[in-house]
């Protein structure tokens, strides 16, 4: 396959998830945007057989600004939404996470600054570029059914995700937008001109005729279900097929649902929506448990649920580590040894300092 032929001389990872009926890989995506050829960063999860499948395309949203900007967007990588992945996976489609331009990886160089204050239009006009693209490419792969396309996008992915459906793209069924807009404020519930973040809402679904459900937390902390509705009017008012659900609140801010709760809190409010379009509903493979390890001992009760949700992620890049009293950490890299700093680093914060050890790294206990 022309990507995992690319994959193997550019990239260091398992192409398989252990031996269950999942099969991933990262990957550097060739694309091409405005006449150029550029790498997008990729993680994908698929059925391990035979076939093609739907397609499901992430796409990822902002870090907040400041200082540290331009170090978190190299920081970005697209294991975040494995747990999105790994459900539609399991229920028979290909999933293929993108960075941008920008973000981890990827080349090209970040595309989505705003040339005006709170002008959200060119920006995220930008971001489409990249998600059109990506689908293009993948669209030539043995293993995708090019005809049936669905794109999930969070935060201002979301907004990318309005935008191509503005553009009606061949293969494009359907769009699910979680949490979607742009964050250009300090503050909590203070987007930067909620009035433009409307505008820019209506000037999308004047256009678009791909379906799109619209997911939005009931305490998302960026993005209110008061400022959603008012997004979503103004979206559908120019026609655009689109449905609006708010989600029950998740831990302090719902705003980062779709990469951090378990996919079977929101994933009900999706199937009707994939049945609509004729598309996998049924749960087709069981959830993947990639190692059976034992629970860390002496483990707060917030880190044995962790560790679980360890096991059950479909990539072998990725360590847990133990404080001595039971706290924990959970990094996440392109490789395995890349995980084990931030998982170290993620269990010294929980812990408030205290001493560290790794207990798992990839499907296997530290020191196995």
């Amino acid at each position: 396959m022309r990507i995992v032929v690319l994959l193997l001389v550019l990239f260091t990872a398992s192409a398989r998830a252990g031996d269950g009926p999942l099969m991933s890989a990262h990957m550097m995506l060739p694309v091409v945007i405005s006449g150029n050829k550029v790498l997008l960063e990729s993680f994908v999860i698929r059925p391990d057989r035979p076939g093609k499948f739907p397609l499901v395309v992430i796409n990822h949203g902002m870090p907040g600004g400041g200082e540290e900007f331009f170090a978190e967007l190299l920081n970005r990588s697209p294991v975040g939404y494995s747990k999105a992945a790994v459900a539609f996976a399991q229920r028979g489609y290909a999933v293929a996470t993108i960075m941008r331009r920008g973000y981890g990886r990827s080349r090209g160089g970040f595309s989505e600054s705003a040339r005006q204050t709170c002008d959200y239009l060119p920006a995220t006009r930008a971001a489409s570029d990249d998600v059109i693209a990506a689908v293009a490419s993948l669209s030539h792969e043995p293993w995708v059914d090019a005809e049936h396309v669905v794109l999930l996008g969070h935060s201002v992915g979301g907004l990318a995700v309005m935008a191509v459906a503005a553009q009606n793209i061949s293969g494009v069924v359907g769009a699910v937008n979680f949490d979607g807009g742009r964050h250009s404020s300090s503050a909590p519930n203070q987007p930067c001109s909620p009035d433009n973040l409307v505008d820019a809402s209506a000037a999308f679904g004047r256009t678009a005729r791909v379906p799109m459900l619209w997911l939005y937390a009931e305490n998302d902390q960026f993005y209110g279900p008061d400022l959603a509705r008012r997004m979503f009017a103004a979206y559908s008012a120019g026609g655009a097929p689109a449905q609006l659900h708010v989600l029950p609140p998740f831990e302090p801010n719902g705003h980062n649902a779709v990469m951090l709760a378990p996919a079977d809190t929101w994933f009900p409010s999706v199937e009707p929506f994939l049945e609509k379009l004729g598309l996998p509903t049924k749960t087709v493979i069981e959830a993947p448990l990639f190692a059976e390890l034992p629970i860390p001992p002496g483990g707060v009760a917030a880190c044995q649920q962790a560790f679980a949700d360890y096991l059950a992620n479909p990539d072998d890049a990725k360590a847990f580590a133990v404080s001595t009293r039971g706290h924990c950490g959970t990094g996440f890299g392109r490789t395995a040894v890349e995980a084990r700093e931030p998982a170290l680093m993620k269990c010294k914060i929980n812990s408030r300092g205290e001493d560290c050890r790794l207990y798992a790294v990839g499907q296997k206990l530290a020191g196995d």
